[in-house]
């Protein structure tokens, strides 16, 4: 692209595009023209290595040619066919697929185009099934989690606990219960790690003791609370929420948008702890981060609970136009099979080994507060001292700084506050991986030296 072209894309990027998450007054142009593999190259020919999976969803890397062929081979087919009372067979293909890979009897898909859609249909089916088997129910709330993230419709926002996203939108939202944050990191005062688990869920007992006739159902982030900062649970809190769910008779909500499809080590995170949600939401990676689309899989009896007459008008009032997209269903067909023909599982496991033993120089920096993982999914936290794990003041903006000079190096890397997020596709080679390490290393080194702290 000659410097004419470049210069009128960006002037559009800046006055046209308005970017999620962004303020755009601050915003710098960065405009990505084509990817291979596991690199971005941007209008002005720099290449990048993609270590977010372009923000957790890629999975085989960038145009890759079996993904590619399937969605022109559905393009010769039918591009478009709507779920509302008809369907499209590849659609149907898929999920039957979801359903036999699963965990447990999760027999019946209900697609959305993307991750806060789905958990929206989730809350929606839960409650509404509580009217359909006991019409005078006080089932109406949901019990969530500290600083979790399931998207940003009104419902969704309202099950979320991240501040910054939501206080303005306060007056808009659903009265929710609101459980701990089950950090491994920040634990309370005399909590040792080990009884982390049992320390979250009595709190969470408490709470469903006086709660549990107003709520519907639980909805939480399996093992890693990723918009919160990469927080990962502690082992066995996952299962302890199942048998307190089933324990008060509340519906259990897997919100697997970004954990789902293989990032922690398993196709699906729940299978970790053995536990068979009421309800797994699935995104991101379902279409291995080509096109739009996600999944709500739910039991045989909130199925069967919306089954009637018309008369009955038990109906599921909810659907978009582009739900169950034919050539998103291909990809997602092909996404599967890729996963079954190259060992790609295994392969994230040992790639998060490899990955730590890279990141090794920082785990006794004295600014790293943490280094913490499943599978391929990493957050390593910035603090302004290891010791008292006392935090950045916001403004410094140390986790966006580190990941700017990353960026510079030829590694696309986004903070969380100041927790850095390493989240690549699970195809990435050791090679690609050292070079991520190395940029992140010198570029915590070059911030906090450049702070007068190092």
């Amino acid at each position: 692209m000659d410097k004419k072209q470049i210069e009128q894309l960006e002037s559009w990027d800046r006055k046209s595009v308005w970017h999620a998450f962004t303020q755009m007054q601050t915003y710098k142009p960065f405009i990505i023209r084509e990817a291979d593999g596991c690199y971005l190259t941007d209008i002005h020919g720099k290449r990048y290595l993609d270590a977010e999976s372009s923000l957790w969803c890629n999975v085989h890397g960038h145009r890759h040619p079996e993904l590619d062929q399937a969605i022109r081979e559905q393009l010769d087919r039918v591009a478009h066919v709507t779920l509302l009372g008809m369907s499209c067979d590849t659609t149907v293909q898929l999920a039957q697929r979801l359903a036999t890979l699963t965990p447990g009897s999760l027999n019946h898909v209900f697609f959305s185009s993307d991750g806060a859609c789905a958990n929206e249909v989730a809350m929606k089916m839960a409650y509404q099934y509580w009217r359909h088997i006991e019409p005078t129910s006080q089932k109406h709330k949901f019990l969530c989690f500290d600083a979790a993230y399931h998207g940003d419709t009104i419902g969704t926002v309202s099950v979320g606990g991240v501040d910054r996203f939501n206080a303005i939108f306060a007056p808009l939202l659903l009265e929710t219960i609101k459980g701990p944050i089950p950090d491994t990191y920040r634990l309370p005062p005399n909590v040792a790690s080990e009884n982390a688990a049992a320390h979250y869920l009595a709190i969470t007992e408490q709470l469903l003791q006086k709660h549990h006739e107003e709520i519907a159902a639980c909805i939480m982030e399996p093992l890693v609370q990723c918009a919160a900062g990469i927080v990962t649970h502690p082992p066995g809190f996952l299962r302890g929420i199942e048998r307190l769910c089933r324990k008060y008779n509340i519906l259990l909500i897997a919100d697997e948008i970004a954990v789902g499809f293989g990032r922690t080590g398993t196709l699906f995170a729940c299978e970790q702890e053995g536990i068979e949600p009421d309800f797994l939401c699935l995104g991101k990676g379902l279409t291995a981060g080509y096109l739009p689309m996600s999944a709500t899989l739910t039991q045989e009896r909130i199925w069967n609970s919306f089954l009637g007459s018309d008369a009955d008008n038990n109906a599921f009032f909810h659907g978009h136009t582009y739900g169950g997209s034919p050539l998103a269903a291909a990809v997602a067909l092909r996404n599967l099979d890729l996963f079954d023909q190259h060992s790609v599982l295994p392969r994230v496991n040992e790639a998060g080994k490899y990955l730590r033993e890279c990141l090794a120089p920082l785990e006794q920096h004295p600014h790293v507060g943490d280094i913490r993982h499943r599978g391929l999914i990493f957050g390593i936290e910035l603090v302004q001292e290891r010791g008292s794990r006392q935090r950045f003041a916001w403004q410094d903006r140390i986790g966006t700084r580190v990941c700017q000079k990353a960026t510079e190096k030829g590694v696309w890397l986004r903070p969380l506050e100041d927790t850095v997020v390493i989240m690549p596709p699970l195809v990435i080679s050791d090679e690609q991986l050292e070079f991520t390490a190395k940029a992140l290393i010198e570029s915590v080194d070059e911030v906090i030296h450049d702070h007068g702290l190092g």
